[in-house]
């Protein structure tokens, strides 16, 4: 049983006010576990592929795990099983980081920094998501410069697009609403079950 936490640092890349999230993750975790916890502690819905994106030290190239693309064209890197691969043999210190991108058509970029490596908690439940500050942005709303536009016509209800986009919100959005303690995390192993048998 593990008996150390990894405390990450996800921040979304491109907007200001920055979007981020503070979690803590038991260290033998692999890298499709803390997918679904980026996932989870972000607000996003898992609808699109993901990418890790990592510089190992003294290696010349970037590894990609994720999701495998098993119909990749030949100049495309090779993506590999992210179920496959433990957290722990890259972020083996505090300070290393990799990118983690979701929805290839959105290009949402986040920055993952390791933080610390931290005793675990008796009786304490991880994941845990402790620390965040603003809404995610909505699913399919056009990567950041969408988002920007969303914010900027939600802002405005005389706007004319107005009453059309807080519909395709659901009625309402509100970008500075974030409580981490309403996070839930999904088990990633029914998560991974679910996607691929």
């Amino acid at each position: 049983m593990t008996k150390s936490v990894h405390q990450y640092l996800i921040t979304l890349k491109g907007i200001t006010p920055p979007i981020w999230r503070r979690i803590l993750v038991p260290d033998d975790y692999s890298f499709w576990d803390l997918h679904v916890a980026i996932q989870d502690s972000m607000g996003w819905m898992d609808y699109h592929m993901h990418v890790f994106r990592i510089k190992p030290k003294h290696a010349h190239n970037t590894i990609e795990i994720g999701i495998p693309n098993e119909d990749r064209f030949i100049d495309e890197p090779e993506i590999h099983p992210d179920w496959e691969y433990s957290i722990d043999t890259f972020f083996s210190q505090v300070g290393l980081k990799c990118e983690y991108e979701y929805d290839f058509g959105d290009g949402w970029i986040h920055e993952v920094l390791l933080e610390g490596i931290l005793l675990k908690e008796k009786d304490q439940k991880y994941p845990r998501c402790i620390g965040g500050a603003r809404a995610c942005p909505p699913e399919d709303c056009g990567g950041v410069m969408g988002f920007e536009n969303l914010l900027h016509t939600i802002s405005d209800p005389k706007d004319d697009e107005y009453e059309e986009m807080m519909a395709w919100l659901g009625g309402s959005y509100n970008p500075e609403e974030f409580d981490p303690e309403k996070v839930k995390f999904d088990n990633p192993k029914i998560r991974w079950r679910k996607a691929f048998k």
